[in-house]
């Protein structure tokens, strides 16, 4: 699906329905001719458009590009709610897509106690 005014295509290869964990599993391949590889977050935005859904309850697991072809392939997850998609998904893949903040350097040493 191409929006208006922009480069970039996302074209869904496949959809699965996952009820047990609410959610759909997408493999998507974004096509981006003459442009640098989309971020995750211009992933995450093109795919809550075709799939009209809110785009915080999409989460890209992995991209996938081969310099000069301009295409990306992913697989992606849309979620029927925020709760579901907080407890399933790993953090790491939480803080890749800007759904959860990294906690800060300090803020871990200062949380645990001191050791006598």
């Amino acid at each position: 699906m191409k929006v208006d005014g922009e480069k970039m295509e996302i074209e869904i290869i496949t959809r699965k329905e996952n009820p047990l964990l609410e959610r759909t599993e997408i493999d998507f391949k974004a096509k981006h001719a003459n442009e640098a590889t989309p971020s995750r977050d211009k992933i995450r935005e093109k795919l809550s458009v075709v799939l009209d859904t809110k785009k915080e309850l999409i989460v890209v697991d992995h991209m996938n590009s081969n310099y000069g072809i301009g295409e990306t392939v992913g697989r992606a997850k849309a979620y029927k709610n925020l709760d579901k998609l907080k407890v399933v998904e790993r953090d790491y893949i939480l803080f890749r897509n800007k759904l959860k903040e990294k906690p800060a350097p300090g803020a871990k040493a200062a949380a645990a106690p001191a050791k006598k």
